[in-house]
Parts: structure tokens; sequence; C-alpha cells
């Protein structure tokens, strides 16, 4: 999707041509002399139409109004999540249509925060899967979102707004990479797939990838990421990306994603409903392949480093069984209560790999714990840090972003239920805590550096009808990549384009 930026007031934004235009309008809106402050201002007078965030009127030939499609719609107080909310149902309401381009104009002036809302909640809502479709149901217009091909957006002055817009489109970017990737049944989406798509990630700037196979990680002593791959055909990979912004002798900042690419849980087998969704238990990974397709558009001096322990969890003849005890890359031994409690063991060895880039913080993701979804549902993933400074700067990130987490306790007490006499810890705690117990798993193995894990088995994705991936937590980390790199590192993508490269707004009229 191609997204421009372009300064437009409501009168230039009626006299330009485009199948359909989605007009935002905010509360208190102050009407001008143009056409559509005028069909604005008869709607709020007839009360068809109100300024509620996700309120719709649509139109179809406008008087003045050159645009065929018109869609009025409420942004309440223009903030970022009620943009975001009225540009979802803006999409909705042109859902079906054979428009594939959009003029979106904000009825009065946006800040960045408004700005950026709506980039991504046009790119989130004009998502649709289609990798393993036949041609006939992706030509299905009437179920799918709109095509949309050419998004131009307009304020009454783009100026101050044009990083955010940026930023805006890098993230957008990035999380329908890992929507992509995450939807993707399990036979689509192998480690040895994964591993792909992260070399193809190299094609890009800044960008180096290097795929380990089995005999590496077994030379290496990864012990307990590879008792969770030997109950499967598929073959594990431990995927290292790297992408250069800052000099070399800037530490990085490493981010861990959890890639079990389909997790039956093994031995402790999961009950059948449902279970299809375990495809998306590599979303961790997913975010991590996301965040490095957003650094290659943003461009921000910051070195990161992205660590991806791939491989299936399965319980076939030589698959591990509760009670095994396995040796870590780090020397500790683990007792495997649960093999159905997996992703610590993989992620516990990539903690263990990352010590060696001397990291300035690491961050791992993972679709962890039934638990934190108990806890906190699918609106805010769980975090979990020792370091104050490091859980502060990713909340704010995340509210910044609109992809919330919230910060849970890891009192030292609550390593007492992973205790056991027959190795160095247990992998599991049993079911009081899940979420806070699993982090105190993972926190044994991240005491070189500063550490966070986020928990996103809730947010991760949406069962149900609304089946599918979110993408989230790309907003969050880019957020977070974004503020340590400082002010002004985002530079402008081959897609956001600038306001010279764009075509004026008088042009577009002729």
């Amino acid at each position: 999707m191609d997204f421009r930026l372009d300064s437009l007031t409501l009168a230039e934004a009626a006299a330009t041509k485009s199948p359909a235009l989605m007009v935002l309008v905010a509360d208190g809106f102050e009407p001008g002399a143009d056409a559509l402050s005028a069909l604005i201002q008869r709607a709020l007078a007839s009360g068809d139409f109100k300024t509620e965030a996700g309120a719709l009127l649509s139109s179809y030939g406008a008087a003045r109004v050159t645009a065929e499609r018109v869609v009025l719609v409420g942004v309440g107080d223009a903030s970022g999540p009620q943009v975001r909310k009225a540009v979802a149902a803006g999409v909705l309401a042109l859902r079906g249509s054979p428009a594939t381009s959009l003029l979106l104009c904000f009825a009065q002036p946006a800040d960045a925060a408004a700005v950026r809302a709506a980039t991504l909640g046009v790119a989130e809502s004009c998502y649709a899967y289609g990798a393993t479709k036949g041609k006939k149901n992706q030509k299905d217009q009437k179920k799918a979102p709109p095509r949309l091909t050419d998004v131009l957006i307009g304020v009454p002055d783009a100026e101050p707004v044009r990083d955010a817009f940026r930023i805006g489109v890098g993230i957008a970017s990035g999380v329908e990479l890992a929507r992509e990737w995450a939807n993707r049944p399990a036979n689509h989406a192998t480690p040895t797939m994964l591993g792909e798509a992260a070399r193809d990630l190299a094609d890009l700037p800044r960008i180096d990838c290097e795929v380990l196979g089995p005999k590496e990680v077994a030379k290496l002593g990864m012990g307990a990421f590879q008792a969770v791959a030997q109950g499967s055909k598929e073959e594990l990979r431990f995927i290292v990306l790297r992408y250069h912004g800052a000099p070399k002798s800037e530490a990085p900042v490493v981010l861990v994603g959890k890639g079990i690419t389909f997790d039956t849980g093994g031995i402790s087998l999961k009950p059948a409903p449902e279970m299809d969704e375990m495809k998306y238990d590599m979303s961790g990974a997913a975010s991590v392949l996301g965040t490095f397709r957003a650094l290659a558009e943003l461009k921000p001096a910051i070195n990161v480093v992205g660590l991806i322990p791939a491989c299936e969890n399965m319980p076939d003849g030589g698959a591990i069984k509760p009670g095994d005890v396995v040796t870590s890359l780090s020397g500790q031994t683990i007792e495997i209560l649960n093999t159905d409690a997996e992703g610590r063991l993989v992620l516990c060895d990539a903690l263990t790999y990352a010590e060696r880039f001397k990291p300035r913080a690491v961050i791992d993701i993972a679709t962890l714990t039934g638990a934190c979804v108990i806890a906190l549902g699918g609106v805010r993933s769980g975090l979990f840090s020792p370091d104050d400074a490091l859980a502060d700067a990713l909340l704010a990130a995340g509210d910044r972003a609109l992809d919330l987490c919230w910060r849970l306790p890891l009192d030292a007490d609550y390593a007492e239920a992973l205790k056991t006499h027959f190795a160095d810890v247990a992998n599991v705690g049993g079911r009081p805590a899940g979420a806070v117990t699993a982090a105190k798993f993972l926190q044994r193995f991240a005491t070189e550096y500063p550490w966070a894990h986020l928990d996103i088995a809730g947010t991760a994705w949406k069962g149900g009808a609304a089946k599918g991936a979110t993408g989230r937590p790309v907003g969050l980390l880019v957020q977070y990549l974004l503020a340590q790199a400082g002010p002004d590192t985002a530079k402008p993508s081959g897609k956001a384009k600038s306001a010279k490269k764009a075509k004026s707004a008088k042009a577009r009229r002729a």
C-alpha cells in the first residue's frame, strides 16, 4: 500500500478526484464555506451524523464534491484511540466497494498521535490474509476488506506531523509482515520457512541474517532448545538477525522471539478444541521479523539483534517426557515437569546466547502462558522486568504506540514454586501465578543485562469470528527502539513520500 501525506483544506479535499473520500470529524467541528463543511453541518443539524468515535454517514455523488463516495466519520476528541476506532469503522463502510484509492482527510487540525493512528488504522483494517487461499476466494470483494493500493492522508498542515506519519507507515509495514507469518498454517510456516523469511529481510538496508541448523545448535550446547525440537521431523532453526543503525561500538538491543511454529503440547498433549490456533505460538518470532521490517523502513540510529529459536513441539517416540532432565546452554539443568511449557525452554537458551552481544537491554516476546490471558485478556500484554527504567520505557512506548502492556510482579518468593529435588530448576511451578512463575524461570537466564519479558499470549491473535493475528507488539517494540535511538532518527521510506516528491493538491485536482 502506497501512503502519502499532504496539506489539504476541506475545500481542496472536496475538489480532489478520488474514488473514495473519508472525512474525520471531531467534537467542536467549526465549518467553513466549502462544500464538505456544508455537508457535515447539515448532517449534524439533522441528527443523522454525530461526532462520537465511529459514527458514520455515507453518501454517493455529493453536491460539489469530486469524490464519488464520501464517508463522514466521527472521531470524538481526535485522540489516537478514538481516531483508530473511527478509521476502522470507515474502512468497514467501504467494504465491497470497487475503490482502490482513498483520500482520508481531517476536518480540523490533527496532531501527531491522530495522524499516526489514522495511518495504522487504515493499514490494519485493509489487511487481508491470502497466502493459502484459492484465487476465487481472493477475488471475493464482498467479504474481504477493500483492496486499497493508494492512500492520501490530508491534514490542514502536514509538516508538523510528517515524522509521525513516516513512523506510522514504517510500523504498518512491520505489523503486516508479522500478521502474515503468524496467520500462516504450520505447514506453510515451518522453522525452515521462517529462516528463509529472515534471509529475505537481509535484502533490506542495514540488515544481516544468519540461520543456524541442528548441528550448529548442538555444538553450541543448547540442550533445552534441542529437547523441545527432538519430537518433530521438522528441523529446528536458530535465526540471528542484525540491524546496523549505529557504530559497531554501540551496544545493541536484543529482541528474542519465541518461534514454536506449532505447539501440540508434546507428551503433555493439549485438548483438541482450538488446537489449530497453536500455529500462533510463533507470534513472538513474527513480531521480531516485523520489527526488523519496520527498522529497514525507518532507519533509526541504533543497533538491534533479533534472536529466534524456531521449532515444533510434537509428541512422537523421540519427544521429551515429563520428568526428563536437560542441560541448558547456561549449564543449568532443568526438570521438564510439563512438556507443554516448552516456550520457556527454547527462550532460556536464546537468552543465554544473547550475552555474547554485550547488550544494552534484552527483551523477549512470547505467547507464553494461558495464565496471562486470564489476568489481562486481550487488551494489554504482560510485562515483567526487574529493571524499573526498562519497564517504564516499554510502558511509555506501548502507550504512545497504542500497543498497551501492564507490568506484573517478579517477587523473589515466586521462585519457590520452581524448586525441584532432581535438577537446578523445574520448568513449571503449578497453576497459581502461572504467568509470574514462567517469567521467574526466564529471569534465571537473564542476569547479565537489563531484561524484560513480554507475555503476548492474550494479545498476539484473536479467536472466534475475528480469528487472526494482530501483529502485536510490533508497534510497542518499534516505538521503544525509536525512543532509545533518540529524536530525528526516522528517515523517509520509499513508500512514505515527501511533500516534494508527492503530487501537489493542485495537480491532483486538475
